[in-house]
């Protein structure tokens, strides 16, 4: 699944209300763009998008059956 593909799942099944589902659409792209960085380009939007994940925090707690379906 490229990233366009991805970025249609998360609007077809309302995702963007998802965090996570948001994070793996930055990686995708990251990853389709991975030729055109530097490794220190690379590597700092790696450090960035796990950054914004760990402010998530356990936002999920407790709603488990509802938000990992």
């Amino acid at each position: 699944m490229d990233s366009k593909d991805l970025a249609q799942y998360i609007e077809a099944t309302n995702g963007i209300s998802k965090p996570w589902l948001l994070v793996q659409l930055r990686l995708k792209k990251l990853q389709e763009r991975k030729h055109t960085l530097t490794q220190q380009q690379y590597l700092q939007e790696i450090q960035d998008i796990h950054d914004d994940l760990m402010k998530l925090g356990e936002w999920w707690k407790g709603m488990e059956g509802e938000v990992f379906k």
